[in-house]
């Protein structure tokens, strides 16, 4: 009987060390489980983060899709409307668009947004300016630059739109004045942009000038000649932009000490933004002082990148030409 009884008990021991086992195997699955999850959300959360800061920072998507109170300084975006487009561009506005545009509706309604969108789909308009339905897009929407944005940079926009809040917007056709394959500048583009990488931030002229494209400061920034960039003059400034209550020339921003940049130092150049960090600084009726230019939106950039950027102008072709910021 002791015989079975010591039996008896190793086995009971050997279940228990068993059950144990099970029991805590199971904890740490649950554990790891735990942390797996924690790990993708938070990656989640930082892709969805980088897509918020070049969507309304850098690339400045929401600007364009959003409405703006001109009452403001920069035109800020409207609270509430971001995304829904509706927002008007004509020739009016700039000679150089032969037509009226309207910024699309980027929000996630399935009726009138690109809530039934895939992200493939989303890619292909950003990038070669083709929608869902197979219409081509003007190219006031910078599709050529951000087609040599990192394709990390741009699936992070794509993570950030469907966080945006549904509006139910249908915005109206456009009404150009030319055939779209006159303006559609589908030789200069690439199909896929699965290559495209972002250049290291340490190589500061190279990253500021990643930074200055996906910004798409040389539209704004580069004559137009017969309704086409001359990149001869390349932020060379001058074109006009009209507000309504004012006319505004953009600055030339080339290294010409003259009439450019050439004499800012990296802390005019920062001071030109960061001022603009507080809300007070915009949030005034300017009047006939105002400019088309968002730097309340510019102005979330980092201290880094906008030092990159202004590295990378200082190697801009200077070019003379002097702007009157506010033509009669």
């Amino acid at each position: 009987q002791p015989t079975i009884m010591k039996k008896l008990i190793a086995f009971a021991a050997i279940c228990i060390s068993i059950i144990a086992a099970a029991y805590f195997s199971s904890c740490n699955n649950q554990d790891a489980g735990t942390e797996a999850k924690n790990r993708k959300e938070d990656s989640l959360r930082k892709v969805v983060e980088r897509g918020d800061y070049l969507a309304n920072h850098v690339a400045a998507c929401i600007h364009c899709h959003s409405k703006r109170d001109f009452s403001k300084y920069s035109g800020p975006v409207i609270p509430g409307t971001e995304g829904g487009g509706g927002d008007v561009f004509d020739n009016t506005i700039l000679d150089a668009i032969p037509g009226t545009l309207y910024g699309k509706n980027i929000t996630p309604d399935n009726e009138t947004g690109i809530g039934s969108w895939t992200d493939d789909e989303i890619l292909r308009a950003i990038t070669n300016g083709i929608r869902k339905n197979g219409d081509t897009l003007f190219p006031i929407m910078p599709y050529v630059n951000f087609n040599k944005m990192a394709k990390d940079d741009l699936l992070s926009i794509v993570a950030y739109l469907r966080t945006l809040k549904p509006i139910n917007n249908k915005v109206k056709d456009r009404q150009l004045m030319i055939p779209i394959s006159m303006a559609y500048p589908a030789p200069a583009l690439q199909n896929a942009v699965d290559n495209n990488v972002r250049p290291p931030e340490s190589d500061m002229v190279k990253y500021g000038e990643y930074l200055s494209t996906v910004a798409d400061c040389a539209t704004c920034h580069t004559p137009f000649v017969k309704g086409q960039l001359d990149f001869a003059r390349a932020y060379a400034g001058g074109n006009t932009f009209n507000l309504g209550e004012c006319r505004v020339n953009s600055a030339n921003i080339t290294s010409d000490s003259a009439t450019g940049l050439g004499t800012w130092t990296e802390e005019r150049f920062m001071n030109k933004f960061t001022v603009y960090r507080d809300e007070k600084a915009y949030n005034f009726n300017p009047g006939k002082q105002n400019t088309v230019m968002p730097l309340s939106d510019y102005a979330g950039m980092t201290d880094y990148d906008l030092k990159a950027i202004y590295a990378y102008m200082r190697t801009v072709k200077a070019v003379s030409n002097q702007v009157e910021k506010f033509p009669k």
